[in-house]
Protein backbone atom coordinates (compact mmCIF):
# COMPACT_ATOMS: atom_id res chain seq x y z
CA UNK A 1 0.00 0.00 0.00
CA UNK A 2 1.02 3.46 -0.75
CA UNK A 3 1.45 5.28 2.86
CA UNK A 4 2.21 8.67 0.95
CA UNK A 5 -1.23 9.12 -0.95
CA UNK A 6 -3.43 7.35 1.42
CA UNK A 7 -1.82 9.27 4.21
CA UNK A 8 -2.38 12.82 1.98
CA UNK A 9 -6.24 11.32 1.53
CA UNK A 10 -6.80 10.62 5.04
CA UNK A 11 -5.62 14.08 6.13
CA UNK A 12 -7.45 16.17 3.78
CA UNK A 13 -10.34 14.24 4.63
CA UNK A 14 -9.55 15.47 8.64
CA UNK A 15 -8.95 18.95 7.61
CA UNK A 16 -10.96 20.32 4.76
CA UNK A 17 -14.63 20.30 3.63
CA UNK A 18 -15.72 21.10 0.60
CA UNK A 19 -18.63 24.03 0.42
CA UNK A 20 -21.29 24.50 -2.34
CA UNK A 21 -20.59 27.06 -4.54
CA UNK A 22 -22.52 30.32 -5.06
CA UNK A 23 -24.93 31.35 -7.06
CA UNK A 24 -23.37 33.32 -10.04
CA UNK A 25 -26.11 35.69 -10.24
CA UNK A 26 -24.87 37.66 -7.15
CA UNK A 27 -21.11 37.63 -8.34
CA UNK A 28 -19.86 36.02 -5.73
CA UNK A 29 -18.59 32.56 -5.73
CA UNK A 30 -17.34 30.62 -2.63
CA UNK A 31 -14.23 28.15 -3.23
CA UNK A 32 -13.64 24.91 -1.80
CA UNK A 33 -12.54 25.23 1.62
CA UNK A 34 -8.30 24.39 1.30
CA UNK A 35 -6.00 22.81 -1.28
CA UNK A 36 -4.76 19.56 -0.03
CA UNK A 37 -2.02 20.11 2.15
CA UNK A 38 1.77 18.66 1.05
CA UNK A 39 3.08 15.63 3.09
CA UNK A 40 6.21 18.20 3.79
CA UNK A 41 4.24 20.25 5.70
CA UNK A 42 2.35 17.34 7.88
CA UNK A 43 2.94 17.04 11.43
CA UNK A 44 6.22 14.53 11.90
CA UNK A 45 4.18 12.33 13.67
CA UNK A 46 1.85 11.83 11.11
CA UNK A 47 5.36 11.63 8.85
CA UNK A 48 6.21 8.47 11.08
CA UNK A 49 3.64 6.50 9.76
CA UNK A 50 1.48 6.31 13.09
CA UNK A 51 -1.98 5.67 11.13
CA UNK A 52 -4.97 3.54 11.97
CA UNK A 53 -5.62 0.45 10.03
CA UNK A 54 -8.95 0.03 9.75
CA UNK A 55 -9.00 -2.75 6.77
CA UNK A 56 -6.85 -5.68 5.62
CA UNK A 57 -3.52 -3.77 4.37
CA UNK A 58 -4.21 -3.54 0.20
CA UNK A 59 -4.29 -0.58 -2.16
CA UNK A 60 -7.91 -0.31 -1.82
CA UNK A 61 -8.13 0.22 1.82
CA UNK A 62 -9.36 3.01 3.79
CA UNK A 63 -7.31 4.39 6.52
CA UNK A 64 -8.12 7.22 8.84
CA UNK A 65 -5.42 9.22 10.97
CA UNK A 66 -5.53 9.32 14.36
CA UNK A 67 -5.18 12.86 15.29
CA UNK A 68 -7.07 13.52 18.30
CA UNK A 69 -3.79 14.36 19.93
CA UNK A 70 -2.28 16.73 17.12
CA UNK A 71 -3.01 20.25 17.28
CA UNK A 72 -1.95 23.78 15.81
CA UNK A 73 0.37 23.70 19.30
CA UNK A 74 1.77 20.72 18.70
CA UNK A 75 2.79 21.74 15.03
CA UNK A 76 4.61 25.07 16.04
CA UNK A 77 6.85 22.87 18.82
CA UNK A 78 7.64 20.01 16.11
CA UNK A 79 8.53 22.39 13.37
CA UNK A 80 11.01 24.72 15.88
CA UNK A 81 14.07 25.76 14.49
CA UNK A 82 15.65 28.83 16.38
CA UNK A 83 18.13 28.25 18.73
CA UNK A 84 16.81 29.13 22.42
CA UNK A 85 18.37 32.18 23.60
CA UNK A 86 20.23 32.12 26.79
CA UNK A 87 19.56 35.82 28.59
CA UNK A 88 18.45 37.04 31.98
CA UNK A 89 15.43 39.00 30.31
CA UNK A 90 14.08 35.73 29.26
CA UNK A 91 13.52 34.60 33.15
CA UNK A 92 11.72 38.58 33.83
CA UNK A 93 9.29 38.09 30.88
CA UNK A 94 8.21 34.44 31.81
CA UNK A 95 7.61 35.25 35.35
CA UNK A 96 5.67 38.46 33.67
CA UNK A 97 3.51 36.06 31.89
CA UNK A 98 3.36 33.55 34.65
CA UNK A 99 1.35 35.98 36.70
CA UNK A 100 -0.97 37.28 33.84
CA UNK A 101 -2.77 33.84 32.92
CA UNK A 102 -5.70 35.54 32.29
CA UNK A 103 -3.87 37.45 29.27
CA UNK A 104 -2.18 34.44 28.25
CA UNK A 105 -5.84 32.99 27.68
CA UNK A 106 -7.13 36.01 26.45
CA UNK A 107 -3.80 36.46 23.58
CA UNK A 108 -4.69 32.49 23.09
CA UNK A 109 -8.09 33.04 22.14
CA UNK A 110 -7.86 35.76 19.34
CA UNK A 111 -4.53 33.32 17.96
CA UNK A 112 -7.37 30.66 17.82
CA UNK A 113 -8.71 32.50 14.66
CA UNK A 114 -5.00 32.82 12.77
CA UNK A 115 -2.57 30.45 13.86
CA UNK A 116 -3.50 27.75 11.63
CA UNK A 117 -2.91 29.90 8.73
CA UNK A 118 -0.11 31.45 9.72
CA UNK A 119 1.55 28.02 10.23
CA UNK A 120 0.39 26.80 7.08
CA UNK A 121 1.83 29.53 5.68
CA UNK A 122 5.68 29.11 7.64
CA UNK A 123 5.71 25.41 6.70
CA UNK A 124 4.82 25.83 3.04
CA UNK A 125 8.41 28.29 3.40
CA UNK A 126 10.47 26.29 5.43
CA UNK A 127 11.14 28.52 8.06
CA UNK A 128 10.75 28.22 11.88
CA UNK A 129 7.34 27.34 12.69
CA UNK A 130 7.69 29.32 16.53
CA UNK A 131 8.02 32.62 14.07
CA UNK A 132 3.78 32.24 14.32
CA UNK A 133 4.38 33.07 17.95
CA UNK A 134 5.38 36.97 16.85
CA UNK A 135 2.31 38.82 16.72
CA UNK A 136 2.22 37.36 20.72
CA UNK A 137 4.77 40.06 21.39
CA UNK A 138 3.60 42.76 18.52
CA UNK A 139 0.16 42.97 19.26
CA UNK A 140 -1.40 40.08 21.40
CA UNK A 141 -2.62 38.94 17.79
CA UNK A 142 -5.38 41.90 17.70
CA UNK A 143 -5.81 42.97 14.29
CA UNK A 144 -6.93 46.07 15.32
CA UNK A 145 -4.08 47.06 17.35
CA UNK A 146 -2.25 50.21 16.46
CA UNK A 147 0.95 52.04 18.02
CA UNK A 148 2.22 55.23 19.25
CA UNK A 149 4.64 55.15 15.83
CA UNK A 150 1.42 54.49 13.57
CA UNK A 151 2.62 51.13 13.27
CA UNK A 152 -1.13 48.84 12.56
CA UNK A 153 -2.20 45.15 12.74
CA UNK A 154 -1.33 42.17 13.71
CA UNK A 155 2.17 41.99 12.38
CA UNK A 156 2.75 45.93 13.51
CA UNK A 157 3.99 47.29 10.14
CA UNK A 158 4.42 50.66 10.52
CA UNK A 159 3.44 52.92 6.73
CA UNK A 160 6.64 53.03 5.26
CA UNK A 161 7.44 49.75 5.89
CA UNK A 162 3.99 48.44 4.57
CA UNK A 163 4.44 50.16 1.36
CA UNK A 164 7.97 48.58 1.31
CA UNK A 165 6.13 45.28 1.06
CA UNK A 166 3.17 45.88 -0.99
CA UNK A 167 0.72 46.73 1.51
CA UNK A 168 -2.30 49.15 -0.07
CA UNK A 169 -3.20 52.18 2.41
CA UNK A 170 -6.15 53.95 1.60
CA UNK A 171 -9.01 56.01 3.11
CA UNK A 172 -10.88 52.73 2.46
CA UNK A 173 -8.71 50.29 3.44
CA UNK A 174 -5.90 49.33 5.10
CA UNK A 175 -4.22 46.21 3.92
CA UNK A 176 -1.60 46.47 7.00
CA UNK A 177 -4.88 44.70 8.55
CA UNK A 178 -5.19 42.26 6.58
CA UNK A 179 -4.75 38.83 7.79
CA UNK A 180 -3.93 37.21 4.61
CA UNK A 181 -1.80 40.16 3.19
CA UNK A 182 0.11 41.27 6.59
CA UNK A 183 1.21 38.06 7.04
CA UNK A 184 2.52 37.47 3.46
CA UNK A 185 4.26 40.42 4.34
CA UNK A 186 5.57 39.76 7.44
CA UNK A 187 7.34 36.11 6.61
CA UNK A 188 8.49 37.75 3.25
CA UNK A 189 9.81 40.91 5.42
CA UNK A 190 11.45 38.11 8.27
CA UNK A 191 12.65 35.86 5.30
CA UNK A 192 14.64 39.07 3.96
CA UNK A 193 15.88 39.84 7.07
CA UNK A 194 16.88 36.53 7.98
CA UNK A 195 18.90 36.39 4.20
CA UNK A 196 20.80 39.66 4.87
CA UNK A 197 22.00 38.62 8.80
CA UNK A 198 22.10 34.93 8.60
CA UNK A 199 20.71 34.47 12.26
CA UNK A 200 17.15 34.45 13.31
CA UNK A 201 17.40 36.57 16.65
CA UNK A 202 19.10 39.10 14.65
CA UNK A 203 16.77 38.92 12.02
CA UNK A 204 13.64 39.36 15.25
CA UNK A 205 16.05 42.16 16.53
CA UNK A 206 16.13 43.79 13.05
CA UNK A 207 12.13 43.49 12.68
CA UNK A 208 11.79 45.57 15.88
CA UNK A 209 14.52 48.05 15.52
CA UNK A 210 15.16 48.03 11.56
CA UNK A 211 17.58 46.66 9.49
CA UNK A 212 20.00 49.71 9.74
CA UNK A 213 20.30 49.86 12.94
CA UNK A 214 21.02 46.26 13.34
CA UNK A 215 24.00 46.77 11.02
CA UNK A 216 25.21 49.85 12.49
CA UNK A 217 25.43 47.74 15.71
CA UNK A 218 27.05 44.88 14.37
CA UNK A 219 30.08 47.07 12.57
CA UNK A 220 30.90 48.81 16.10
CA UNK A 221 31.23 45.78 17.69
CA UNK A 222 33.14 44.57 14.96
CA UNK A 223 35.34 47.66 14.64
CA UNK A 224 35.54 47.01 18.77
CA UNK A 225 36.70 42.95 18.15
CA UNK A 226 33.69 42.10 19.98
CA UNK A 227 31.32 39.37 18.57
CA UNK A 228 27.75 40.30 17.11
CA UNK A 229 25.46 37.60 18.52
CA UNK A 230 21.97 38.87 19.65
CA UNK A 231 23.05 38.95 23.31
CA UNK A 232 25.95 40.86 22.22
CA UNK A 233 24.43 43.29 20.67
CA UNK A 234 21.89 43.68 23.55
CA UNK A 235 23.63 46.28 25.00
CA UNK A 236 23.82 48.88 22.11
CA UNK A 237 20.32 47.93 21.56
CA UNK A 238 17.07 50.20 22.63
CA UNK A 239 14.85 48.45 25.61
CA UNK A 240 12.10 47.64 23.53
CA UNK A 241 14.26 45.54 21.63
CA UNK A 242 16.73 44.31 24.22
CA UNK A 243 13.09 42.85 25.73
CA UNK A 244 11.63 41.71 22.16
CA UNK A 245 13.44 38.74 21.45
CA UNK A 246 13.67 37.64 24.82
CA UNK A 247 10.14 38.03 25.15
CA UNK A 248 9.03 35.18 22.55
CA UNK A 249 11.80 33.21 24.03
CA UNK A 250 9.44 33.42 27.02
CA UNK A 251 6.12 32.77 24.91
CA UNK A 252 7.74 29.88 23.48
CA UNK A 253 9.10 28.51 26.86
CA UNK A 254 5.52 28.66 27.81
CA UNK A 255 4.14 27.09 24.22
CA UNK A 256 6.20 24.15 24.35
CA UNK A 257 6.09 23.12 28.33
CA UNK A 258 2.69 24.81 29.39
CA UNK A 259 2.00 22.64 32.54
CA UNK A 260 5.55 23.86 34.10
CA UNK A 261 4.32 27.68 34.43
CA UNK A 262 1.35 27.10 35.47
CA UNK A 263 -0.20 27.87 32.09
CA UNK A 264 -3.63 25.70 30.65
CA UNK A 265 -3.14 26.27 26.36
CA UNK A 266 -7.07 26.26 24.58
CA UNK A 267 -6.68 23.66 21.98
CA UNK A 268 -6.57 24.90 18.76
CA UNK A 269 -7.82 22.43 16.13
CA UNK A 270 -5.32 21.48 13.21
CA UNK A 271 -7.79 22.53 10.65
CA UNK A 272 -8.72 25.71 8.95
CA UNK A 273 -10.65 28.38 10.99
CA UNK A 274 -11.45 30.19 7.82
CA UNK A 275 -12.49 30.14 4.52
CA UNK A 276 -12.00 32.71 1.78
CA UNK A 277 -14.52 34.20 -0.62
CA UNK A 278 -14.02 35.95 -3.88
CA UNK A 279 -16.16 39.12 -4.26
CA UNK A 280 -17.06 40.98 -7.19
CA UNK A 281 -19.39 44.08 -5.87
CA UNK A 282 -18.93 46.17 -3.07
CA UNK A 283 -20.70 45.45 -0.15
CA UNK A 284 -21.34 47.15 3.01
CA UNK A 285 -19.51 45.40 6.17
CA UNK A 286 -22.38 45.63 8.23
CA UNK A 287 -24.49 43.90 5.00
CA UNK A 288 -21.99 41.33 4.91
CA UNK A 289 -22.02 40.80 8.83
CA UNK A 290 -25.54 40.05 8.79
CA UNK A 291 -25.76 37.86 6.08
CA UNK A 292 -22.98 35.80 7.55
CA UNK A 293 -24.89 36.51 10.61
CA UNK A 294 -21.94 36.84 12.57
CA UNK A 295 -21.49 39.33 15.05
CA UNK A 296 -19.69 42.64 13.77
CA UNK A 297 -17.24 42.77 15.98
CA UNK A 298 -16.73 38.68 15.35
CA UNK A 299 -16.68 40.09 11.38
CA UNK A 300 -14.33 42.37 11.52
CA UNK A 301 -11.70 40.40 13.10
CA UNK A 302 -11.19 38.32 10.08
CA UNK A 303 -11.85 41.31 7.68
CA UNK A 304 -10.48 44.32 9.73
CA UNK A 305 -8.65 46.09 6.31
CA UNK A 306 -11.92 47.47 5.34
CA UNK A 307 -13.63 50.59 6.88
CA UNK A 308 -17.51 50.53 6.29
CA UNK A 309 -17.67 49.54 3.07
CA UNK A 310 -15.65 46.00 1.42
CA UNK A 311 -14.42 47.88 -2.09
CA UNK A 312 -11.88 46.40 -4.89
CA UNK A 313 -11.84 43.84 -7.30
CA UNK A 314 -12.38 40.87 -8.27
CA UNK A 315 -9.10 39.48 -6.30
CA UNK A 316 -10.72 41.19 -2.97
CA UNK A 317 -11.27 38.63 -0.53
CA UNK A 318 -13.90 38.01 2.17
CA UNK A 319 -13.15 35.85 4.94
CA UNK A 320 -15.58 33.69 6.89
CA UNK A 321 -15.64 30.36 9.21
CA UNK A 322 -16.99 27.74 7.20
CA UNK A 323 -20.11 27.27 8.65
CA UNK A 324 -20.99 31.15 8.58
CA UNK A 325 -20.02 30.82 5.01
CA UNK A 326 -22.58 28.56 4.19
CA UNK A 327 -24.88 30.99 5.72
CA UNK A 328 -23.93 33.88 3.76
CA UNK A 329 -23.99 32.09 0.34
CA UNK A 330 -27.70 30.78 1.73
CA UNK A 331 -28.71 34.72 2.71
CA UNK A 332 -27.37 36.55 -0.11
CA UNK A 333 -29.10 33.70 -2.81
CA UNK A 334 -32.53 35.54 -0.86
CA UNK A 335 -31.23 39.41 -0.70
CA UNK A 336 -33.26 41.64 -2.12
CA UNK A 337 -31.74 44.78 -1.12
CA UNK A 338 -28.74 47.51 -2.43
CA UNK A 339 -25.44 45.23 -1.19
CA UNK A 340 -23.68 48.60 -0.53
CA UNK A 341 -25.04 52.43 0.80
CA UNK A 342 -21.41 54.07 0.14
CA UNK A 343 -19.70 55.68 -2.94
CA UNK A 344 -17.23 57.85 -2.96
CA UNK A 345 -16.68 61.35 -3.67
CA UNK A 346 -13.71 63.78 -4.82
CA UNK A 347 -12.78 67.28 -4.04
CA UNK A 348 -12.24 68.92 -7.24
CA UNK A 349 -11.94 72.67 -5.82
CA UNK A 350 -9.61 74.42 -3.84
CA UNK A 351 -10.83 72.84 -0.38
CA UNK A 352 -14.38 72.04 0.55
CA UNK A 353 -16.39 72.07 4.24
CA UNK A 354 -17.63 68.93 5.28
CA UNK A 355 -21.08 70.48 5.72
CA UNK A 356 -21.36 71.51 1.91
CA UNK A 357 -21.01 67.73 1.20
CA UNK A 358 -23.14 66.43 3.61
CA UNK A 359 -25.90 69.25 2.16
CA UNK A 360 -25.24 68.00 -1.71
CA UNK A 361 -26.40 64.44 -0.35
CA UNK A 362 -29.11 65.46 2.16
CA UNK A 363 -27.33 63.45 4.92
CA UNK A 364 -25.67 64.98 8.32
CA UNK A 365 -22.53 66.60 8.46
CA UNK A 366 -21.76 64.39 11.86
CA UNK A 367 -22.27 61.01 9.30
CA UNK A 368 -19.61 61.53 6.61
CA UNK A 369 -17.06 62.85 9.81
CA UNK A 370 -17.67 59.85 11.58
CA UNK A 371 -17.61 57.49 8.24
CA UNK A 372 -14.11 59.15 7.08
CA UNK A 373 -12.55 60.08 10.51
CA UNK A 374 -12.58 63.71 9.59
CA UNK A 375 -12.56 65.74 13.27
CA UNK A 376 -14.45 69.08 13.73
CA UNK A 377 -13.60 72.19 12.02
CA UNK A 378 -11.38 70.59 9.54
CA UNK A 379 -11.82 71.32 5.65
CA UNK A 380 -10.81 68.70 3.10
CA UNK A 381 -8.06 69.75 0.92
CA UNK A 382 -8.12 69.41 -2.98
CA UNK A 383 -8.27 65.43 -3.96
CA UNK A 384 -9.17 64.06 -0.64
CA UNK A 385 -11.38 61.68 -1.69
CA UNK A 386 -14.18 60.57 1.07
CA UNK A 387 -16.91 57.88 1.72
CA UNK A 388 -20.46 59.60 0.96
CA UNK A 389 -23.61 57.58 1.19
CA UNK A 390 -25.84 56.63 -2.12
CA UNK A 391 -28.42 59.18 -3.39
CA UNK A 392 -31.50 58.17 -5.07
CA UNK A 393 -30.18 60.38 -8.08
CA UNK A 394 -26.59 58.59 -8.01
CA UNK A 395 -26.13 55.71 -9.82
CA UNK A 396 -25.93 52.25 -8.35
CA UNK A 397 -22.34 51.56 -9.67
CA UNK A 398 -19.42 49.81 -7.03
CA UNK A 399 -16.43 52.22 -6.27
CA UNK A 400 -13.65 51.69 -8.60
CA UNK A 401 -10.24 49.41 -8.10
CA UNK A 402 -8.30 52.43 -8.58
CA UNK A 403 -10.03 54.86 -6.30
CA UNK A 404 -10.51 51.79 -3.41
CA UNK A 405 -6.90 51.55 -3.41
CA UNK A 406 -5.35 54.67 -4.12
CA UNK A 407 -8.13 56.81 -2.11
CA UNK A 408 -6.83 59.90 0.44
CA UNK A 409 -8.04 62.27 2.07
CA UNK A 410 -5.51 65.85 3.19
CA UNK A 411 -7.42 68.54 5.81
CA UNK A 412 -6.62 71.50 6.82
CA UNK A 413 -8.07 73.63 10.02
CA UNK A 414 -11.43 75.06 8.88
CA UNK A 415 -10.06 78.77 10.54
CA UNK A 416 -12.73 81.54 10.93
CA UNK A 417 -12.91 84.65 8.24
CA UNK A 418 -12.89 87.24 11.00
CA UNK A 419 -10.54 86.90 14.13
CA UNK A 420 -11.87 89.51 17.32
CA UNK A 421 -9.38 92.38 18.09
CA UNK A 422 -9.34 94.60 20.91
CA UNK A 423 -7.59 97.95 20.11
CA UNK A 424 -7.09 101.31 22.34
CA UNK A 425 -7.83 104.33 20.28
CA UNK A 426 -4.58 106.91 19.96
CA UNK A 427 -4.46 110.77 20.31
CA UNK A 428 -4.36 111.20 16.38
CA UNK A 429 -6.85 108.15 15.78
CA UNK A 430 -10.46 108.39 14.16
CA UNK A 431 -13.01 106.38 13.04
CA UNK A 432 -11.89 106.92 9.41
CA UNK A 433 -8.06 106.16 10.16
CA UNK A 434 -9.01 103.16 12.07
CA UNK A 435 -11.20 101.66 9.60
CA UNK A 436 -8.55 102.23 6.70
CA UNK A 437 -6.03 100.25 9.06
CA UNK A 438 -8.11 97.30 9.81
CA UNK A 439 -9.57 97.18 6.72
CA UNK A 440 -13.27 97.44 7.80
CA UNK A 441 -15.59 100.27 7.28
CA UNK A 442 -16.34 102.87 9.68
CA UNK A 443 -19.97 101.64 10.07
CA UNK A 444 -19.39 98.07 11.25
CA UNK A 445 -16.87 99.69 13.86
CA UNK A 446 -20.22 101.63 15.00
CA UNK A 447 -21.93 98.55 15.05
CA UNK A 448 -19.58 96.36 16.84
CA UNK A 449 -19.09 98.97 19.70
CA UNK A 450 -22.55 100.67 19.90
CA UNK A 451 -20.80 104.30 19.08
CA UNK A 452 -23.83 106.49 17.47
CA UNK A 453 -21.42 109.31 16.50
CA UNK A 454 -18.16 109.33 14.40
CA UNK A 455 -16.59 110.74 16.89
CA UNK A 456 -14.16 108.88 19.95
CA UNK A 457 -12.39 109.83 22.41
CA UNK A 458 -9.00 108.88 22.67
CA UNK A 459 -7.74 105.82 25.10
CA UNK A 460 -11.54 104.12 24.14
CA UNK A 461 -11.41 100.45 23.84
CA UNK A 462 -13.15 99.17 20.90
CA UNK A 463 -13.48 95.58 19.65
CA UNK A 464 -13.28 94.88 15.96
CA UNK A 465 -13.26 91.81 13.84
CA UNK A 466 -10.82 92.27 11.49
CA UNK A 467 -10.60 89.93 8.78
CA UNK A 468 -8.27 86.56 10.01
CA UNK A 469 -5.13 86.75 7.43
CA UNK A 470 -4.82 89.98 8.59
CA UNK A 471 -5.22 89.41 12.04
CA UNK A 472 -2.36 87.04 12.24
CA UNK A 473 -0.12 89.34 9.71
CA UNK A 474 -0.54 92.41 12.51
CA UNK A 475 0.36 89.45 15.18
CA UNK A 476 2.80 88.77 13.41
CA UNK A 477 4.23 92.21 13.46
CA UNK A 478 3.88 92.59 17.07
CA UNK A 479 5.88 89.80 17.58
CA UNK A 480 8.61 90.72 15.46
CA UNK A 481 8.65 94.16 16.69
CA UNK A 482 8.40 92.80 20.22
CA UNK A 483 11.84 90.17 19.26
CA UNK A 484 13.53 93.36 17.89
CA UNK A 485 13.19 95.47 20.92
CA UNK A 486 14.35 92.32 22.81
CA UNK A 487 17.00 92.15 20.42
CA UNK A 488 17.73 95.93 20.59
CA UNK A 489 17.98 95.99 24.33
CA UNK A 490 20.41 93.35 24.50
CA UNK A 491 22.21 94.44 22.25
CA UNK A 492 22.36 97.86 24.30
CA UNK A 493 23.21 96.00 27.56
CA UNK A 494 25.77 94.13 25.69
CA UNK A 495 27.41 97.70 24.23
CA UNK A 496 27.31 98.88 28.05
CA UNK A 497 28.86 96.17 29.23
CA UNK A 498 31.98 96.84 26.67
CA UNK A 499 32.05 100.31 27.85
CA UNK A 500 32.01 99.60 31.48
CA UNK A 501 34.12 96.70 30.95
CA UNK A 502 36.45 99.25 29.03
CA UNK A 503 36.50 102.04 31.35
CA UNK A 504 37.77 99.47 34.23
CA UNK A 505 40.56 98.58 31.85
CA UNK A 506 41.29 101.95 31.54
CA UNK A 507 41.61 102.53 35.06
CA UNK A 508 43.49 99.70 35.60
CA UNK A 509 46.05 100.81 33.15
CA UNK A 510 46.24 103.94 34.78
CA UNK A 511 46.66 102.81 37.94
CA UNK A 512 50.08 100.65 36.89
CA UNK A 513 51.14 103.61 35.41
CA UNK A 514 51.14 105.54 38.82
CA UNK A 515 52.43 102.26 40.76
CA UNK A 516 55.64 101.98 38.57
CA UNK A 517 58.63 103.65 40.29
CA UNK A 518 59.95 106.85 38.15
CA UNK A 519 62.78 106.44 35.84
CA UNK A 520 66.44 107.88 36.47
CA UNK A 521 66.02 110.50 34.44
CA UNK A 522 62.92 111.62 36.04
CA UNK A 523 64.76 111.29 39.52
CA UNK A 524 67.31 113.60 38.53
CA UNK A 525 65.54 116.14 37.36
CA UNK A 526 63.12 115.98 40.48
CA UNK A 527 66.09 116.39 42.18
Amino acid sequence: MNFFRTAKVALATVLFVSVPAISHANDISLPRAGNDIQLASLHPALQSGKVQNTAEPDDTATEVLSVNEIDVWERIRQGAAIPDLENPLVDKQLEWYRNRPEYIQRTTLRASRYLFHIVQELEARGMPTELALLPFIESAFNPHARSTARAEGMWQFIPGTGRDFHLRQSAFKDERRSVLASTNAALNYLQKLHAMFGDWQLALAAYNWGEGSVQRAIKKNQAAGLPTDFNSLSARMPAETRNYVPKLQAVKNIVFNPERYGIVLQKIDNQPYFVTIGKTRDIDVKVAAKLAEMPLDEFLALNTQFQHVITGSARTQILLPHENAEKFTKNLANWKQPLSSWTAYQVTGKREKVEAIAEKYGVTPESIRQANHIPPRMLLKAGSTILVPKSAHVADSDISPDIANNATIAMERDAPATRLVKIRVGKRDSLATIAKRYHVSVAQIKSWNKLHTNKVAAGTNLQIQVPNKLASRKKGTRLAAKHDKSRKTKLASAKKRQRLASGKDNRKKTQLVQAQPRSKASSKSSA
